[in-house]
């Protein structure tokens, strides 16, 4: 015990002149734009060389540019995180550059909201597999880069993404809260199975978070889903981005977390000052539903 508390200490006081995540390797999805963005840019601000993943091929550009304008290190790998050959695309690019993985932030997806009744198969389909199996294939692609033992201990995780949904569901997204829930056993199975190897794996569940997500439905963001486009927002949510002073009555802090503040709870779970933190779903919810 005391040995280890040495080495994290020392790891702690080695990182503070240049990052929590100084010289680790961060594969993080979904990062071109909300949460995903402001992880990665969180992540490499401590040192992360970090591989910047989205379907958007120029938006992951942009913040690869953004990062390397601030001195950090980071490549891009666009893609569809539910394609089948996009596990080992994503692994072996980051192995090329980087040789190492250190942590996989989970973070992309959307929303399909339909009402239990009227919900389509492809609807309920789609959504499990972006949030579960895209995930569950990632993870499962970089393991033999983390079910490995090391003397001194490396730092690794694995960090994914709930909801208040997944907590407690929700109306209008069975299959989001159905998925979201998923994602906690899965988390949970991780931190049982790779804890042995020094690896920890944690989920963050998100309230209100402003992005593109839980703006507005009428500001007409839409996500094309095999051709089809799928509407993204919360219908009637205007009072709420106009500051009006009943919009967040139900959370405690009176408002939504901005994706920064998002982005630094992954920051928290990944870095070393949560080195005897695994299996553990982090609400950060403004102390919405306490």
């Amino acid at each position: 015990m005391a040995d280890r508390l040495e080495q994290v200490s020392r790891h702690l006081s080695h990182a503070h002149g240049r990052g929590l995540l100084a010289g680790e390797v961060a594969i993080i999805t979904g990062a071109g734009q909300g949460i995903g963005r402001s992880a990665a840019l969180l992540f490499a601000r401590e040192g992360a060389r970090i591989v910047v993943s989205d379907i958007d091929p120029g938006k992951a550009s942009t913040v690869v540019d953004e990062i390397r304008s601030a001195g950090g290190e980071a490549i891009a790998v666009s893609g569809d995180v539910g394609a089948e050959e996009f596990p080992e695309t994503i692994v072996k690019a980051t192995i090329k550059e980087f040789g190492q993985i250190n942590h996989i932030v989970n973070n992309a997806g959307f929303t399909y909201d339909k009402m239990l009744h009227t919900m389509p198969d492809e609807a309920f389909d789609i959504i499990m597999k972006i949030h579960v199996r895209a995930p569950f294939r990632l993870v499962r692609a970089a393991a033999p880069y983390f079910r490995v033992k090391s003397d001194p201990p490396v730092n690794r995780s694995v960090v994914n993404v709930s909801s208040v949904s997944g907590l407690h569901g929700n109306i209008g997204q069975v299959n989001y809260a159905a998925a979201k829930s998923a994602v906690i056993g899965f988390t949970k199975t991780i931190a049982k199975e790779w804890g042995p190897f020094g690896v920890r794996a944690n989920t963050v569940a998100y309230g209100f978070v402003h992005t593109r997500l839980t703006a507005a439905k009428e500001d007409g963001a839409l996500i094309e889903i095999d051709g089809k486009k799928v509407a993204l927002g919360i219908p009637g949510t205007q009072a709420q981005n106009s500051g009006s002073i009943t919009a967040y009555a139900d959370i405690p802090l009176r408002r939504g977390a901005t994706p920064d503040e998002a982005g630094a709870a992954m920051l928290f779970l990944a870095s070393p000052l949560a080195s005897y933190v695994t299996g553990h779903t982090l609400e950060v919810t403004g102390g919405r539903g306490i």
